[in-house]
C-alpha cells in the first residue's frame, strides 16, 4: 500500500488549527505517530525517537520538510483531533491492510490500560474494547468506554464498524446478550461467547444438558510463556436448545 491511498484513509480527519500557523502538517505527524505505534513506541517521546532516527526516510516520503516536531508538540497535535474521526480512519485502514478470510477467529476483549488509573488525581482508569485477528495477529479497531461495565453496549458499536461477514467472533460471558449476538448474525458471522451466571437460566441449562448425555471430548495441550495449558472440550449437538433459545 503506497503513502497516497494511506492518505486517502486519513483525509476525514480534519486539522482543528488555524492554518496560517501550521509548522508541521497534520498529515506527517499522523503518519509519523501511526508507523512508530506499530512498530512498538509507547509514549510521546518514543515516537520523537522514531521519528529522529528515520528521518531522513520520512523526509524521502516528502515529509518534515521543515524537520522533526519535538514530543511535546507531536502529543499537541494528537490530543487536539476529533477520536471518533481518527479510529474510524484507522479502522478503515486497517480492514483494507487485513482481509479478513471466510471462517476467521476475531476475538473481542475488554481490558484496562496498565497504568491508566491515578490515584492522585482520581482519574479513572481507561477500558478500551478491542476486536483482535487472531490469524493475523492485528487488532482491527477498539472502543473506548467509561468503564468496564460499559462493554456491554461499547461492543455492538465496535462490531457494526468492522466487516466480520463469514468470521467466527468469540467473546467472554460479558458478551452473552441478546444484543451482541443479534448484531454478529445481522452482519453474517458466528459466534462463540462464554455463558456464566450473568445469565443464569441459560447457564444451569446448559450444566444439565451436559450432565445427562455423552458428549464428544477433545484435549489440548499448549506450552508456552512458561506454562503449560490443558483446555479439554466437550461437545454436543444444540439439539432442543435450538428452539429454546434461537437468538
Amino acid at each position: 500500500m503506497t503513502i497516497d491511498v494511506f492518505a486517502q484513509y486519513f483525509a476525514d480527519v480534519k486539522d482543528p488549527r488555524q492554518t496560517a500557523k501550521l509548522s508541521y502538517p497534520l498529515y506527517d505527524v499522523l503518519f509519523l505517530s501511526i508507523c512508530a505505534i506499530i512498530t512498538g513506541c509507547e509514549g510521546w517521546e518514543d515516537i520523537e525517537d522514531f521519528g529522529k532516527a528515520r528521518l531522513s526516510w520520512l523526509q524521502g516520503l516528502g515529509l518534515f520538510k521543515e524537520g522533526l516536531p519535538v514530543h511535546d508538540t507531536i502529543a499537541r497535535i494528537i490530543s487536539r483531533i476529533e477520536p471518533s474521526a481518527l479510529q474510524s480512519s484507522f479502522i478503515r485502514w486497517m480492514q483494507e491492510v487485513v482481509k479478513l478470510s471466510e471462517g476467521e477467529v476475531v476475538a473481542v476483549d475488554g481490558k484496562r490500560l496498565r497504568s491508566s488509573y491515578a490515584r492522585h488525581d482520581r482519574q479513572s482508569a481507561i477500558h478500551m474494547v478491542s476486536a483482535f485477528a487472531t490469524a493475523n495477529g492485528v487488532v482491527m479497531g477498539q472502543i473506548k468506554t467509561d468503564a468496564k461495565s460499559n462493554e456491554i453496549t461499547a461492543i455492538p458499536d465496535l462490531l457494526n464498524l468492522l466487516d466480520i461477514k463469514g468470521c467466527l467472533i468469540t467473546i467472554d460471558a460479558m458478551g452473552c446478550q441478546h444484543k451482541i449476538t443479534k448484531t454478529i448474525v445481522d452482519k453474517g458471522a458466528d459466534y462463540l461467547i462464554a455463558v456464566k451466571g450473568n445469565q443464569k437460566r441459560l447457564y444451569e441449562s446448559i450444566k444439565a444438558a451436559f450432565a445427562s448425555v455423552d458428549t464428544a471430548t477433545g484435549l489440548h495441550i499448549e506450552k508456552g510463556h512458561g506454562r503449560v495449558e490443558a483446555r479439554e472440550y466437550h461437545v454436543q449437538d444444540a439439539g432442543d436448545f435450538a428452539e429454546a433459545y434461537p437468538d
